[in-house]
């Protein structure tokens, strides 16, 4: 009788001329996140899974970058520019049916900034002085000083809205306001996530996503030409693109990355602290050559950090133009005629592993050795990140116009210059558009000048996706897999 019954709705669907639309989606992805909390880690994979699908901010990044209401339904700004108000949505619950509150987003903002707090983009609330409660749904942000950019630092994934009922266990089990929920981590291998039926905005169209971690580049093309998964983000393995583009059976979406890729120095470290020395590295560096090989052509020269896709971007890369002989005069210059040894600690990405060999053999040109190490996301973290043993490494940042990072002294490359610190925090307070991007192109030059890190190259986003599935973003503007707007064709 079962069968009998599917059979006529099976053909009643081809009679009509209907179908229905798949309502799940597999999305593999080369990164696992070492755990579920945007607010106290610096790995983009976390953000990549749950920013706007699990966890939703004051504000938000839209697909072309700009930046939209969040959880804020609307805001003012004091005459003096240092109070923001903010009104919330009514009828926001989180994951677990408690009434989102003022009170979450002042414990949220307050967490973040706390001495003790461990948020990987802290700087981000430094210029906050209070935040209040002033009703359930009114919050009162008192800033230090004006501050140009505040909306679209409450926008990022390190500042979304968390809740105090739930923050203990939120590495495992995130709850937020998303239109997904956190279903489950299978470790290892996939995080599932499941629609929100009670989501106080649009709903989505999918009901589950899955997320497979897939390292592999061999293993992720197997996965897709099975279609195993509906879609490959950020597909690891470029050579295979123009055979996915010639199959019907998918699209291949490339657009642009906020990842500015480097070969990072620890400036502390000798001989890094040597200015010549981290000039001759540059000059032995071939970019274009490291963008072939390991990109296939997918990426654009950058010589600073900062993507050629902003307004405010100028071309440095004539700074440390590939120049063999100007190294090695550099490093005999240094008191290095004879070279050094050095580590180069490699990170899972096919950047930084394809990258890192022909960077080795371009450094060995100029005597340069360095001793690789190919580690785990989380050992780069732990090493590199978190515990500054390195001399150099490769990653790609991408966050968002970051170029805030080369202000902090303790962070990982540990680049140390008042100048610049003095640019970066009055850049911070600046509201005037024309004077921010006088400054920023200031910040560029300087860090470009001081020859900080190697800079490679603006990471290309190519994606692989089942034709049928539509509404991913082919651009990245922040670390996100922004699923709410993804459904699939009849």
């Amino acid at each position: 009788m079962t069968r009998w019954i599917l059979g006529t709705v099976a053909a009643t669907a081809l009679l009509t001329g209907t179908a229905f639309a798949k309502t799940d989606v597999t999305i593999g992805l080369q990164l696992e996140p070492p755990h579920l909390d945007p607010t106290s880690a610096a790995a983009g994979a976390i953000d990549q899974v749950l920013y706007s699908n699990v966890f939703e901010g004051l504000m938000r990044f839209a697909a072309d970058g700009s930046v939209v209401n969040g959880l804020a339904k609307d805001w003012s700004i004091s005459e003096d520019g240092k109070t923001y108000t903010f009104t919330l949505h009514s009828d926001v619950k989180f994951h677990d049916g408690t009434d989102l509150e003022a009170s979450d987003v002042v414990f949220s903002l307050d967490r973040a900034r706390a001495e003790d707090s461990v948020n990987a983009q802290k700087a981000l609330f430094d210029n906050i002085e209070t935040v209040e409660a002033e009703d359930n749904l009114t919050v009162k942000v008192t800033l230090t000083a004006p501050q140009g950019n505040f909306l679209f630092n409450m926008a990022w994934g390190d500042a979304v809205i968390v809740a105090p009922e739930s923050i203990d266990d939120i590495k495992v089990k995130p709850v937020g306001t998303g239109a997904f929920m956190f279903n489950d981590w299978k470790q290892g291998d996939s995080i599932t996530l499941v629609r929100n039926q009670g989501y106080w905005g649009d709903a989505p169209k999918l009901e589950e996503a899955t997320f497979k971690f897939i390292s592999e580049p061999t293993a992720a093309f197997a996965a897709m030409m099975a279609e195993d998964v509906d879609a490959f983000y950020s597909y690891p393995a470029p050579e295979n693109l123009a055979q996915f583009e010639a199959d019907p059976r998918f699209t291949v979406l490339a657009g642009n990355t906020e990842g500015e890729t480097i070969l990072a120095m620890n400036n502390k470290q000798a001989p890094f602290d040597n200015i010549l020395v981290r000039q001759a590295v540059s000059h032995a560096i071939d970019r274009q050559s490291v963008i072939d090989g390991a990109m296939f052509g997918y990426g654009t020269p950058i010589g600073s950090h900062f993507a050629p896709h902003n307004p405010a971007y100028v071309d440095l890369t004539g700074n440390s133009e590939f120049n063999p002989e100007k190294a090695k005069a550099l490093l005999a210059e240094a008191g290095l005629a004879n070279g050094f040894k050095t580590t180069l600690k490699l990170p899972p990405p096919s950047y930084a592993r394809r990258g890192g060999e022909i960077i080795a053999a371009q450094l060995r040109a100029v005597g340069i050795e360095t001793e690789i190490s190919n580690l785990e996301w989380a050992q780069w973290l732990e090493q590199a990140f978190r515990g500054k043993d390195f001399g150099l490494t490769i990653v790609s940042h991408t966050e968002p116009m970051d170029i805030g990072i080369y202000a902090r002294p303790d962070y990982y490359f540990q680049y140390d210059n008042p100048k610049l610190q003095k640019l970066v925090a009055d850049l911070d307070v600046e509201v005037d558009a024309t004077k921010r991007t006088d400054m920023l192109q200031s910040a560029q030059m300087i860090i470009s000048a001081d020859y900080v890190n190697g800079y490679l190259f603006q990471l290309a986003l190519t994606s692989v996706v089942n034709a049928k599935l539509q509404g991913l973003w082919p651009d990245a503007p922040t670390q996100a897999i922004d699923l709410t707007g993804v459904s699939w064709s009849e």
